[in-house]
């Protein structure tokens, strides 16, 4: 049987080496964000015609910003009214509103009961039970899901030698409130996470934090605020050991990489246990700036 010349340009386009192409759907508080902004740019460089932002729900309309319709209208993508609309009609799903984590509880109600493969940006629960409730709602339904900081896939991090660390000085810009899950992150991917307490050190503007591990291993973390200082480690190993990581690099290729794949095949990218002690690090970092010089356990 012969195939019209236009009927082939179709089923190109329609199918990319024998697969349909897969639909993203967006959940957000608001959608005029950066992340919503830069998501589908950054997902159609890494996946091509394989994956595509389709549909999306917000919340509320930006204040003083794109409003939903208006954010649609210009990144191409169908405006759903419901979140369980984003639910049936997608493939797979994101859960955003990376600026205000507060909103992930409401929102990530359904996705984690959804069976479908979900991503949940950044910061994944401002606390930690929050955190726990979450990741039993999404075994239990079984549905695939992860959360992380673009900073997990940088280059040298995935390099570094885990095994054996008993200290790390890890550094980076910004406020511990809105910037310190991306230290945090990398530090617990490192010592793991039987963490035990944590204790403000800082002064002023410039936040510093001391975390224990279990065993008396420990990590410093600072934020120098929009200085110009970037993220980069010191890693410190029993034997005397001292790996420099003077940058990370590449991590939101690499993220992004890691998240096709996920939507592709469900392999997890962060483990529930280690997310959930990232947040209860988070929470208890947020009552240590109150008291600083004091311990606060995890």
């Amino acid at each position: 049987m012969r195939i019209s010349k236009k009927r082939s340009i179709f089923l190109n386009q329609k199918y990319s080496l024998g697969r349909i192409m897969k639909k993203i759907g967006f959940i957000d508080y608001f959608l005029d964000e950066w992340h919503a902004n830069n998501y589908p740019k950054f997902i159609s460089e890494i996946a091509g015609d394989e994956f595509t932002v389709a549909y999306a729900y917000a919340e509320i309309d930006k204040p003083d910003g794109l409003t939903t319709d208006q954010w649609c209208e210009k990144f191409g993508v169908t405006r759903l009214n419901t979140i369980d609309e984003v639910i049936e009609k997608s493939d797979c799903i994101i859960v955003l509103s990376p600026d205000h984590p507060e909103r992930h509880w409401d929102l990530c109600q359904k996705p984690l009961r959804s069976g479908k493969r979900v991503y949940v940006d950044k910061t994944f629960a401002l606390q930690k039970d929050i955190a726990v409730k979450l990741v039993e709602i999404a075994e239990e339904s079984d549905t695939p899901f992860f959360s992380s900081s673009a900073l997990r896939f940088s280059t040298e991090l995935v390099e570094v030698e885990k095994d054996n660390i008993v200290f790390v000085n890890s550094r980076g810009p910004g406020s511990f409130d809105t910037y310190s899950i991306h230290q945090i992150e990398p530090i617990v991917i490192m010592m793991g996470s039987a963490v035990r307490r944590i204790m403000s050190v800082g002064s002023g503007m410039y936040e510093s934090m001391v975390i224990e591990f279990e065993g008396g291993r420990r990590a410093i973390m600072s934020h120098y605020g929009w200085t110009g200082v970037d993220f980069n480690m010191t890693v410190n190993y029993a034997d005397g050991k001292t790996t420099l990581l003077p940058k990370m690099s590449d991590y939101f290729p690499s993220f992004m990489r890691a998240l096709c794949d996920f939507f592709s095949t469900g392999d997890i990218k962060a483990k529930h246990d280690e997310t959930v002690a990232i947040m209860g690090i988070i929470e208890a970092g947020n009552k240590a700036l109150l008291t600083p010089g004091e311990w606060v356990a995890v």
